[in-house]
């Protein structure tokens, strides 16, 4: 099972979950919902995400030589005054396949 990791303000996506939402994109839209502590986020590919969810483009940081990547949130932790411990995040896998849903 593919696992989600928040450390030090970064989600860290790995290798083979960042291949098959983002393949070779190099950022992301993402979307922050507080009423239900969910971020969306899709690949830059899809033009729809931007318009429907009114998100904001990000970039995806290559993490290490294995190809896992990470997206830094820092800011979207401190303006939602969320919890900024390191952890284990729970996601699903939405619109056939292209955005992940992480509950924060």
């Amino acid at each position: 099972m593919t696992t989600l990791e928040l450390k030090s303000s970064h989600i860290i996506i790995p290798q083979q979950l960042n291949q098959e939402i983002f393949g070779e994109e190099s950022h992301a839209f993402l979307r922050y919902y507080p009423e239900r502590k969910s971020l969306l986020l899709a690949p830059v590919s899809q033009n729809w995400f931007k318009k429907m969810h009114e998100a904001a483009q990000f970039m995806l940081k290559d993490k290490n030589l294995q190809g896992d990547k990470s997206i830094a949130i820092h800011e979207i932790l401190i303006d939602n005054e969320l919890d900024e411990q390191n952890k284990t995040l729970s996601f699903e896998i939405q619109g056939n396949g292209k955005i992940l849903n992480i509950h924060l």
